[in-house]
């Protein structure tokens, strides 16, 4: 395992800049996610790290070592690709052996890591099985051996679960947490998928315009984003505008808005808000606790304008004044409230009001 820093790290293909500046330090034996949409750089980081592109500028350690001229086959890292990349005319064991093979090591020392290695994902049984015999899971499962198996400095994940189903991406979300730590390895992986983040990284680094928005924790990035783009692109939340009325010693915020008075918490710390300043109000669906009335502060009162039930939790779509429409969202709902009811109340606690400079 190894630490890894991108040290202001750029690169312009033609007239798009694909990275702008981006430093990250990525700890030994982390599970760092790369989260962002199509076309934010986070692809074109991987490859960086991985040596297939040299930036423009700025430079890749490992541990202390600038690698940004070393080429891939030097790096001493594996990756693992969306379409797998692997081959069809051999079989799952000879494909596992390739790599090592490369390195001429002794053959029975190979086929003793081969074993290790399928028995590691749970394909022992399969080993003499071509490819085009297996399921997507078990393919995913051969390619994972396959960059193991040379006990690589850190482990690269191109969107590796895209191509399946949705109940294998989430058996294999555990299945690659467990194996990465098992092996101790340093592991970037790069997804759009931001449940895929949530539910298995350590620390994740959400990109946009090949700049970094915002690094940390899983639990950091969801409940206190720093910026909308940040919150809008991590799950589901309302965006309610509003200016500062007052700001209190306790770090709380009181903001008018056209719904009403909401009392919350600073996006982030360094920030000193000021009375009068335009802010906006994120608020997650699932923040808001269905009420029987209306308070002076942190609530909504609306007219319920649909419903979505998903057996575990029931959306509702409000329409408030200006035509606004907010989203709450009921966990485990025992009884329903259906379109057309006259009057809909919520409400809010502060700690779940994060409160964005505009």
């Amino acid at each position: 395992m190894v630490s890894i820093t991108i040290d202001n790290v750029s690169k312009r293909f033609g007239k798009t800049l694909a990275l702008d500046n981006i430093s990250l330090h990525i700890e030994a034996g982390e599970l760092f996610f790369l989260l962002g949409s199509s076309g934010c750089g986070k692809t074109t980081l991987l490859r960086h790290i991985a040596g297939f592109y040299a930036p423009d500028k700025g430079k890749i350690l490992f541990g202390k070592d600038d690698v940004t001229n070393t080429p891939p086959h030097k790096r001493n890292t594996a990756m693992m690709f969306q379409s797998y990349a692997l081959w069809p005319h051999m079989s799952v064991a000879k494909n596992v052996a390739f790599g090592l093979e490369e390195q001429r090591m002794q053959k029975q020392e190979i086929r003793n890591n081969v074993s290790e290695a399928l028995h590691t994902v749970k394909m022992a049984e399969c080993s003499e099985r071509k490819i085009n015999e297996l399921s997507g899971g078990q393919q995913q499962r051969v390619a994972l051996a396959r960059a193991l198996i040379v006990r690589p400095r850190c482990l690269l994940l191109d969107e590796p679960l895209s191509n399946l189903d949705a109940k294998l991406r989430l058996e294999m979300r555990s299945e690659i947490r467990r194996i990465c730590k098992e092996f101790g390895l340093t592991a970037i992986y790069v997804t759009h998928d931001q449940k895929e983040a949530l539910s298995i990284a350590d620390r994740i680094a959400v990109l946009d315009s090949g700049t970094v928005s915002q690094v940390g924790t899983p639990q950091e990035i969801y409940r206190s984003p720093r910026s909308k783009s940040v919150a809008g692109f991590i799950g589901e939340t309302n965006f309610v505008p509003g200016t500062v009325k007052a700001s209190n010693a306790d770090g709380r915020v009181e903001v008018t808005t056209r719904h009403g008075s909401f009392i919350g918490r600073k996006a982030s710390p360094a920030w000193e808000p000021v009375i009068a300043d335009s802010v906006t109000l994120s608020i997650r669906p699932e923040a808001f606790t269905v009420s029987e009335s209306n308070s002076e502060t942190n609530s909504i009162t609306g007219k319920l304008a649909s419903l979505t039930y998903l057996g575990e939790i029931a959306q509702y779509g409000i329409a408030m004044e200006g035509d606004t429409l907010l989203q709450v969202a009921e966990l485990n709902p025992s009884i329903l409230h259906h379109p057309g009811e006259v009057e809909f109340h919520a409400s809010v606690d502060p700690d779940d009001v994060v409160i964005i400079n505009n």
